[in-house]
């Protein structure tokens, strides 16, 4: 169950943030400079760039540490407070964690150049009938398919290892993994496009999956056991994420430019007739705007072609 407090966000959003190809290191900040530091964890495929630059404006008193976490592991480094906050997959355990979506990442299928679906232009989309005949490695990480859930195309079969026996194909462990093992044209696999966008490789395509599930990302922290300034500076992550603006936003960083703005207001001002506060700032144009702003922009969506039917 996904907690969700306070303002929800759309959480349709196609795709992740366009800084996706990013690299994060060039948002490493130097370690040890005596500035508090707020650890911010992500998950592999989401990108925390642009929001990362905002901090950074809003909060230069802050260090701001990016910390990657598997998929799998970023609950527990939030409970063992590894990291303070986190960039991660839906959904989490409302009774440890709250979390608020940002968006939710569209699935593909990943083959290589050789195979058949390569030669539809990258524009159009494919539906489960057409890998139906295909072999579908689903990495050990995967995070599209919950147990139990049908899975497009065949599962991997065991094979004769020469010696009169059976060998169970063993499951690649990672999206990375997998998308190489495709290259070799022995088969597809299915992905979040953050993660066949991560693993891009010359000899691998993608198209997207119509009607496949979508892979939602949130930030997520903990419900109980952060200190009172650990938690201020959550605020104000959710404030950026959120898309506020500076003046809007909760936490320090607002306090310290509310007493700034209060100082500035004389006497005489008032007596002039002067607003002492001056114009309010907006919130946006809605929740939709705060995800752009937020996580980037909503890419145009794939026009669906014609759809190959079982080879």
């Amino acid at each position: 169950m996904t907690d969700q407090p306070g303002e929800a966000l759309d959480d349709t959003v196609d795709d992740e943030p366009d800084d996706a190809v990013e690299s994060e290191d060039a948002l490493v900040e130097a370690a040890d400079d005596g500035r508090p530091t707020f650890r911010l964890g992500y998950v592999p495929g989401a990108t925390p760039g642009r929001w990362a630059r905002t901090w950074r404006d809003r909060l230069p008193g802050v260090r701001l540490a990016l910390v990657q976490v598997d998929a799998a592991d970023a609950p527990a480094a939030l409970v063992e407070r590894q990291v303070d906050a986190a960039l991660l997959r839906l959904p989490v355990d409302g009774d440890v964690l709250h979390a608020i979506p940002l968006y939710t990442e569209l699935p593909v299928v990943a083959v290589s150049r050789d195979h058949l679906l390569a030669a539809t232009t990258e524009d159009e989309v494919v539906a489960a009938d057409d890998v139906a005949d295909d072999v579908v490695w689903l990495p050990a990480d995967d995070v599209l398919y919950p147990a139990g859930e049908p899975v497009p195309g065949r599962a991997p079969e065991a094979y004769d290892d020469g010696a009169g026996g059976l060998v169970e194909p063993e499951r690649p462990a990672t999206a990375a993994d997998a998308i190489a093992l495709v290259a070799t044209g022995v088969g597809v696999t299915v992905v979040p496009m953050s993660l066949a966008r991560l693993h891009h490789r010359k000899d691998v395509t993608y198209r997207v999956l119509d009607g496949g599930p979508g892979a939602p990302v949130g930030l997520g922290w903990l419900v109980d056991g952060l200190p009172d300034d650990v938690r201020e500076l959550v605020e104000e992550m959710i404030g950026i994420v959120r898309g506020r603006t500076a003046n809007s936003s909760r936490g320090r960083a607002a306090a310290g430019r509310s007493d700034a703005k209060t100082a500035e207001v004389t006497k005489p001002a008032r007596a002039q007739g002067q607003r002492g506060g001056g114009a309010a700032q907006g919130r946006g144009s809605g929740q939709r705007g705060a995800a752009r702003r937020g996580g980037g922009s909503r890419p145009s969506p794939p026009r669906k072609g014609r759809r190959r039917g079982s080879r």
